[in-house]
């Protein structure tokens, strides 16, 4: 028997929240993509990482809550803003026609009332951090609430949303040490290239329904140099991680588990089959596991 979930468009069904969840509260949870972590993981990793590189010893686990709590709400926040400036484009498309906006189950009023409650729960956390924290935190809205647009009038919207998502690598450090240095740039600017491959294999999925509603993105921009770039995104990623590590006076085991995580990188740019929807799909979620890997690299390497 198939393990794969049943889909409606790109939307899992039968999931926990069909089961715990009252009906009315779906249709939200769905809007923050809570039935489809993946993308809360790849929000938080960023933080994480910064957080335990900025450490004295072992990371603090109440900062790690913190951010596990921001990057569910405020993943859910970019989510609704997404959903909300792609709703005429969504219904057009078989695979987002299902998503609540389009669909109706969700106006766009609610969304932007959901919007704001979901702004007031990030607020709440930032709040929890040092003062400069604070305002770099802060600052990462002038970069979400743009990203919708990108597709619009770019080919590389996927060099903003790395820009957005790895805005973390910078709010982690500055959460632990109250400042900013070398290391949480150089790991933010390789969080950006790291974005730039996983994404570009997102986005080969909906390559022909882009080009049918006239949006943008790097798979139409790459087509078939997608795998060669995507040795260049990772390689770059994998330098800057090195330089940021070194930075910060990471010890020497960090650098054989770094070479763990860069393989698995490397499999994915020997694996992905861009015409396979499914396939891209499976390498893109598969960053998750690159995300624990340079964890534990990380920590191991300042508590060594």
């Amino acid at each position: 028997m198939s393990s794969s979930p049943i889909l409606h468009g790109d939307i899992p069904a039968e999931t926990w929240l069909d089961r715990r969840l009252p009906a009315s509260w779906r249709p939200y949870s769905r809007l923050m993509r809570l039935d489809r972590p993946i993308g809360t993981w790849l929000l938080l990793f960023p933080c994480w990482w910064s957080a335990a590189m900025a450490a004295e010893g072992w990371p603090n686990l109440w900062l790690f809550a913190l951010f596990a709590v921001g990057a569910v709400v405020m993943r859910g926040a970019g989510c609704t803003v997404n959903d909300w400036a792609d709703r005429d484009f969504d219904g057009k498309v078989a695979r987002t026609a299902a998503r609540p906006i389009p669909s109706g189950a969700v106006s766009p009023r609610q969304a932007l009332l959901f919007l704001v409650a979901q702004l007031l729960v990030g607020l709440l956390v930032l709040l929890q951090l040092n003062w400069f924290a604070i305002g770099v935190g802060a600052a990462s809205l002038l970069l979400v609430f743009p990203y919708p647009f990108m597709k619009r009038i770019t080919y590389w919207p996927q060099a903003w949303l790395g820009l957005t998502f790895n805005w973390g690598a910078l709010v982690g450090w500055a959460a632990v040490r109250g400042d900013l240095t070398l290391a949480p740039v150089l790991l933010y600017i390789a969080g950006v290239f790291w974005t730039l491959g996983y994404d570009t294999i997102y986005a080969h999925q909906d390559k022909e329904d882009d080009i049918l509603i006239g949006v943008k993105s790097t798979a139409l921009a790459l087509a078939e140099n997608t795998v060669t770039a995507l040795w260049i995104f990772y390689g770059l990623a994998l330098i800057l991680i090195a330089a940021a590590g070194w930075s910060a006076g990471l010890s020497w085991p960090f650098w054989p588990l770094l070479a763990v995580a860069a393989m698995h990188l490397a499999w994915q740019a020997l694996r992905v089959d861009i015409n396979d929807s499914s396939d891209c799909l499976a390498k893109f979620k598969s960053n998750r596991h690159f995300g624990w890997l340079l964890l534990l690299a990380i920590v191991v390497g300042r508590v060594w």
